[in-house]
């Protein structure tokens, strides 16, 4: 495994987490969803988590990124489809981006 420099991607984890975080926040007052803000502190914690080892050279911080950006997907993808609301399309492109930054990272890493 080659180690390449991940200067940079941390601060997209980072914003990342605080928008899922704020997003999950958000919905609990709007609606009382606890599933939101449940969904929502989980997916903002492992972007953190990713963008905190990844600032700090320390493994998994991509994959961490990636992951959230997988079970973000995998949750707002099919209720985007299905609803057409902005609030399922917003997090299905927030999962996209994050897909496609920390999945061109986690690649180049192999």
């Amino acid at each position: 495994m080659r180690i390449l420099p991940l200067q940079g991607l941390e601060l997209p984890s980072y914003v990342l987490a605080a928008l899922t975080a704020a997003g999950g926040a958000i919905g609990y007052a709007r609606t009382k969803s606890r599933p939101s803000v449940i969904a929502g502190t989980a997916v903002g914690l492992l972007y953190g988590l990713g963008g905190y080892r990844i600032s700090n050279s320390e493994p998994y911080g991509v994959e961490l990124s990636l992951l959230a950006s997988v079970v973000l997907g995998g949750a707002s993808v099919p209720r985007a489809i299905r609803l057409r609301k902005p609030v399922p399309i917003m997090l299905s492109l927030i999962a996209a981006y994050g897909l496609v930054t920390f999945g061109d990272a986690y690649r180049k890493s192999l």
